[in-house]
């Protein structure tokens, strides 16, 4: 089968190996290669006979202008895909997003998904959990040198190897024409998880619960914990730190 993979960050390059290595014949896509989503400029090249294109591509920005970002490259994309006779589009997208309004860059991922579902293509939306890899950035948010400070929001944060493992299933598979969502097999709090998280590392800061702190401050409730047709994953947190 051949696969166009929109992204060469974390998920991206990760997603092209593993396709590769199942005997795909695999094309990456991005700015480095000539390939840019907001213009169209390289994207016949790049989806010229491919069967399925995976889209996991980020905003540059997290505000609203990731709300014209995904618009723009969704229709460039969906487009290009239907001249080039693509069969199959799948993208990744994010746990809870349309139970977070107000957060700018969850409203455009919903939008993302809304375009890709309405779009001329079959397709397949997988939903995941938040990264482990994210960690360390979340908590240097609201770090200093004395506290880490984390509002209380449940998670089930996912490996992003295994976030890779389901994309790649699904992207040699048939079209779901709906969302598969994808977790980590276990539920912290936040504040759990970054005590988890500086007690693996020897950082003997406190974690102190502050439901204003950071950006999953607005996220209420359960929003990011994954419905009951999730596909858990293997891989533990704390196997993963210590790894």
């Amino acid at each position: 089968m051949k696969i166009t993979v929109i992204g060469t960050g974390l998920i991206g390059s990760q997603l092209a190996t593993r396709l590769a290595a199942r005997g795909h014949d695999v094309t990456t896509a991005s700015l480095s290669s000539g390939v840019n989503l907001l213009t169209g400029e390289g994207l016949h090249q790049a989806l010229a006979n491919a069967d399925t294109v995976v889209n996991v591509t980020n905003s540059p920005t997290f505000d609203e202008q990731s709300l014209a970002f995904f618009r723009t490259t969704v229709g460039n994309l969906l487009a290009a895909g239907d001249r080039a006779g693509v069969g199959h589009q799948v993208v990744l997208s994010i746990v809870g997003v349309e139970e977070v309004p107000q957060l700018d860059y969850y409203r455009a991922k919903l939008l993302q998904e809304e375009l890709l579902s309405d779009g001329p293509t079959p397709y397949s939306i997988v939903r995941a959990t938040q990264f482990f890899e994210f960690m360390e950035p979340t908590m240097s948010w609201t770090s200093d040198e004395k506290a880490v400070r984390l509002p209380a929001t449940p998670v089930q944060p996912i490996a992003s190897a295994d976030v890779v493992e389901a994309l790649a299933d699904v992207a040699t598979g048939d079209p779901l024409g709906g969302i598969l969502e994808v977790a980590g097999p276990d539920a912290f709090t936040l504040d759990e998880l970054g005590r988890i998280t500086l007690a693996a590392r020897g950082d003997q800061r406190p974690v102190v619960v502050d439901d204003h702190a950071g950006l999953f401050a607005a996220v209420q409730g359960d929003a990011l914990v994954p419905g009951p047709d999730v596909r858990l994953a293997s891989t533990h947190y704390r196997d993963w730190l210590n790894s």
